[in-house]
C-alpha cells in the first residue's frame, strides 16, 4: 500500500523564456508541468546542501591548520606553463 505524501503548492514567477523552455522540457519528456519542477527544485537543493556540507568540511579544515600557504600555490600554479611543473602542493 503506497503512503499519501502531503504537499503544499509553491507559487513564482518565472520569466516567459524559462517557462517555455519547462513547458517543452515537459511534452518532450511527456511528464507535467509540475513534474519538471520539482526535479528541478529537487536537483537545486542536493546541489545547495552539497556546497554547504564542502563549505563546513573546508573550514573545519582551516581550524584545524590544515592548509596550503599562498606562496607554494603560487610556486605551483607559475610552473604549470614550464617543462618542470612542481609537484601538487600538499
Amino acid at each position: 500500500m503506497t503512503q499519501a505524501i502531503s504537499t503544499k503548492v509553491l507559487t513564482a514567477h518565472v520569466p516567459l523564456p524559462l517557462a517555455d523552455k519547462v513547458d517543452q522540457m515537459a511534452e518532450r519528456l511527456e511528464r507535467s508541468r509540475g513534474w519538471i519542477m520539482k526535479q528541478a527544485l529537487s536537483a537545486w537543493l542536493s546541489q545547495e546542501e552539497e556546497r554547504e556540507r564542502l563549505t563546513r568540511e573546508a573550514l573545519a579544515d582551516v581550524e584545524a591548520g590544515h592548509v596550503i600557504d599562498h606562496q607554494s600555490v603560487q610556486a605551483w600554479a607559475d610552473s604549470l606553463g614550464t617543462d618542470e611543473p612542481l609537484p601538487v602542493p600538499r
